[in-house]
């Protein structure tokens, strides 16, 4: 289906995840070409796309800010160009951590409690004491997240989260296991198990080549029983259903001391370079990189074609 077709693969982006994208980005660009498929990199470095002539697929792996959130989705889908992963609508309600915390209530997906608040109307605690979470809703790879473990501290949090935008969101803080489980075409894979080296997974632990700290250890599949796997997935792929997001994604959860799950949130851009979690969980049934790269490229090309 892919072969004769130009891809161009979107990376980069105007938001505070540029570097990352850039790396998965390549990534899928070599594993493209390795196929002997027709794929050029496009660097995008503002909220404009220009692409090469007689484009027949974008295969966006814009994190975040612009390729996340349904504004690069919107443009394609005006310029008549078939693009990978979810969709306009989806994309939104996805990335915008309040509406989707709204999704997996109305749905019944296990989520932690949570509650918005408005700082521009000044900063105020939640009705749950701390320790709890303070997010900024739109924003990815843990950007101005705080635990926040007194009530002392909350200010200081709410202020800084406040910078990416007033509308906060407020969560119960759970203390257990970081999990994620990739969604493929409405295949759970494997549960990817994540351990940061100081207990906290923040923007460190999760690109260490950025910064040069210690990096988290990931066990795929996660060390767990299968009635709680299969709990994990289900609630995983109830979330992924919520967000009525389309091909692919990747759902984080936590699972406390109880063996109950909370979903925190879906990606819908993950990161795809060979060791990211995506491709991992993907590798641990046999599904190759560059495998998985086509294999999202065809679903999403039929889909939109």
């Amino acid at each position: 289906m892919l072969i004769g077709k130009k891809i161009a693969v979107l990376m980069g982006g105007p938001g505070s995840e540029r570097d990352v994208s850039l790396a998965s980005g390549n990534a899928v660009l070599k594993a493209l070409l390795g196929l002997g498929l027709d794929a050029v990199a496009v660097d995008v470095t503002s909220f404009e796309i220009k692409l090469p002539p007689g484009t027949d697929l974008a295969f966006n792996v814009i994190h975040g800010t612009f390729g996340e959130d349904g504004r690069l989705q919107e443009i394609l889908e005006e310029m008549k160009i078939p693009y990978t992963g979810a969709g306009v609508k989806s994309s939104r309600v996805a990335f915008d951590k309040n509406l989707a915390k709204a999704a997996f209530i109305a749905h019944g997906v296990p989520t932690p409690q949570a509650e918005i608040i408005d700082v521009s109307a000044g900063a105020r605690l939640p009705s749950f004491l701390a320790p709890f979470v303070v997010k900024p809703p739109r924003e990815g790879s843990s950007v101005g997240v705080h635990i926040v473990r007194d009530q002392a501290s909350a200010a200081a949090a709410m202020v800084d989260a406040a910078k990416y935008g007033n509308d906060i969101l407020v969560e119960e803080f759970i203390e257990g296991k970081e999990l994620t489980v990739g969604v493929l075409d409405s295949l759970t894979l494997p549960i990817v198990q994540i351990t940061p080296p100081n207990g906290v997974y923040d923007m460190a632990s999760k690109y260490p080549w950025l910064s040069g700290a210690q990096g988290s250890v990931y066990t795929c599949p996660a060390d767990l029983d299968l009635e709680t796997t299969m709990m994990v997935q289900a609630a995983a792929l109830a979330a992924h259903r919520a967000l009525g997001v389309e091909i692919y994604s990747r759902v984080d959860v936590l699972l406390d001391s109880q063996n109950r799950p909370f979903v925190l949130e879906a990606n819908t851009i993950p990161g795809m370079t060979e060791t990211s979690l995506l491709p991992k969980a993907a590798a641990a049934i046999g599904i190759s990189f560059p495998e998985l790269c086509k294999t999202i490229a065809e679903i999403s090309l039929k889909l939109r074609s």
